[in-house]
């Protein structure tokens, strides 16, 4: 299958600001691209990518003063087959875990094991460890979170998200992965493209969050906003929470002028 997505951003600056863009496919993905259009700006500025210490792909440039434009459109080859569901795996004892996931089980900006703590094993500690404790926690996340855009906030961690009841994506991945650290399973929060193949039009696309939890040995994804299988996912970043993977960092004040993303499956 293949899939068509990118976007299209434009902001005004009231003077020339450095920015980091965060919204290009993972390197795991590099062979799965198909047409890889170059990065558009307008007006034309020299950009650089390094990686972070995630591995994700940040794009580094300095938009002048006015409207700049950022733009990109790509074709990824993908499955179509939904997220696997696989009731069967195991948490992987703490004292076995690999070295790199242990920064996964940390409390973070967004994400606060500590006041969450006693809540996660109130709610929890009585689930089957593994895949159906992790289920249980996005299943309790999905009902107990209102779906609103115009709740958005970028300052809601997932303590807010537990105490409001209202959020985003990101807030019901932040609320799920904090659950997930506090029973001491290594989670991290993803960010990227997310289409609506498979399921009905939701209204205008957008970047999506999820999560990825280690289990048996492996990282594995879970959608405590959508809550069930989905097709086509695309991982631009991940990381302990959206402080790590925001998709433009600004270093200096800038409005948002055009917001459009795109990810369709195509012939």
């Amino acid at each position: 299958m293949l899939i068509r997505f990118g976007y299209d951003i434009t902001v005004h600056c009231p003077q020339a600001t450095p920015m980091i863009a965060m919204m290009s496919p993972r390197d795991e993905r590099r062979d799965d691209l198909r047409v890889q259009a170059a990065v558009v700006t307008v007006p034309q500025v020299a950009t650089s990518v390094y990686r972070d210490l995630f591995g994700n792909t940040c794009r580094r440039f300095t938009a002048p003063a006015g409207q700049f434009r950022i733009r990109s459109d790509c074709t990824i080859e993908s499955s179509d087959a939904p997220d696997p569901v696989l009731p069967g795996l195991q948490e992987t004892p703490l004292a076995d875990l690999p070295d790199d996931t242990l920064i996964y089980l940390l409390g973070s900006r967004y994400c606060e094991t500590d006041r969450l703590s006693q809540i996660a094993w109130d709610l929890f500690g009585r689930t089957p460890p593994g895949w159906p404790r992790v289920q249980a926690i996005c299943d309790h996340v999905h009902n107990h979170i209102r779906f609103n855009y115009m709740n958005a906030r970028s300052t809601r961690t997932a303590y807010d998200a537990w105490q409001e009841q209202t959020g985003v994506c990101r807030d019901f991945a932040h609320l799920a992965v904090a659950f997930c650290r506090c029973m001491n399973i290594p989670t991290r929060y993803v960010n990227g493209y997310l289409g609506d193949i498979g399921v009905p039009v939701t209204g205008p696309m957008d970047f999506a969050a999820w999560m990825q939890v280690f289990l048996d040995g492996a990282w594995h994804t879970f959608d405590p906003r959508n809550n069930k299988p989905r097709i086509g996912r695309i991982v631009v970043a991940h990381g302990r929470d959206a402080a790590d993977v925001p998709l433009i960092h600004s270093f200096g004040p800038h409005t948002l002028m055009k917001f459009e993303v795109w990810t369709d499956q195509v012939a």
